[in-house]
């Protein structure tokens, strides 16, 4: 397949029509603008790979629209979904040798930045402010991944589903006149891949649930209509212990 053609990412038009948001979010609007402008664009089909587990990670990939999927393989062919990317996202690694542990799966066709560290480096040199927001961006990521883990290890099965269905109504909730309507179409079995269950698992805990009045599901989609109710299952701390910035998906 011939590789796609690369191109500069900055687009003032583009650039400044929507709000920013996850990693980009951590910089003015200026600041972004200078890693934009360091990017070269692809586009990306649906259905490809932008790179697999195990690939030498020496490059950093920003998502300018689309979704990408990370997955993650383990020792027993379980697949677990660890999170869906959407615009202003970041995905790689700053580590000299290092590999991606997980693959990036294109979910919907996207734009996607590609930087390269060196010049990003050389980009952070100059503005000491810059490095620091990029510090923060980094964190940010990594508190997001950490508050996975505990939703995930702490609260049995039950609590990662609430856990997950918060986080997707804080990434792709609508607000309904009966609750937060999550705008993103799952299947069951792809709700299973973000916790590490079967589908059947998480038909009787949608069941449950809709039983108990927390959630509703009309033409495919899943509204939180008791989100305390989700927060009890799971143990989730107040805000600001745990803001929408770390509790997305």
């Amino acid at each position: 397949m011939r590789k796609p053609a690369e191109r500069s990412a900055y687009n003032g038009s583009q650039h400044n029509e929507a709000k920013r948001a996850g990693f980009s979010a951590c910089f003015t609007e200026a600041q972004w603008k200078n890693i934009v402008e360091l990017m070269l664009e692809r586009r990306v089909e649906a259905g490809s790979l932008l790179f697999s587990e195990g690939e030498a990670a020496n490059k950093l990939y920003c998502v300018l629209s689309g979704k990408i999927k990370l997955r993650k393989s383990t020792e027993d062919g379980k697949q677990f979904v660890l999170s869906i990317l959407q615009s202003g996202d970041l995905i790689g690694s700053t580590e000299a040798g290092s590999v991606y542990g997980f693959s990036a799966e294109v979910a919907e066709e996207a734009r996607i930045g590609v930087l390269l560290w060196k010049d990003v480096e050389q980009l952070l040199l100059t503005s000491g402010e810059l490095a620091v927001r990029w510090m923060n961006g980094m964190a940010l990521q990594q508190r997001i991944a950490e508050s996975k883990f505990r939703d995930l290890l702490l609260y049995g099965k039950p609590g990662a589903l609430a856990s997950t269905l918060i986080r997707l109504a804080n990434s792709y909730g609508v607000l309904r006149r009966d609750g937060v309507e999550i705008s993103l179409r799952l299947t069951n079995a792809e709700m299973a891949e973000f916790i590490g269950t079967t589908r059947e698992s998480v038909n009787r805990m949608l069941a449950s649930l809709k039983d108990e009045g927390i959630v509703a599901v009309r033409s495919g989609l899943i509204t939180i209509t008791d989100q305390a109710a989700l927060r009890r299952i799971c143990g989730c701390p107040e805000c600001p212990a745990c803001p929408k910035e770390v509790c997305r998906i």
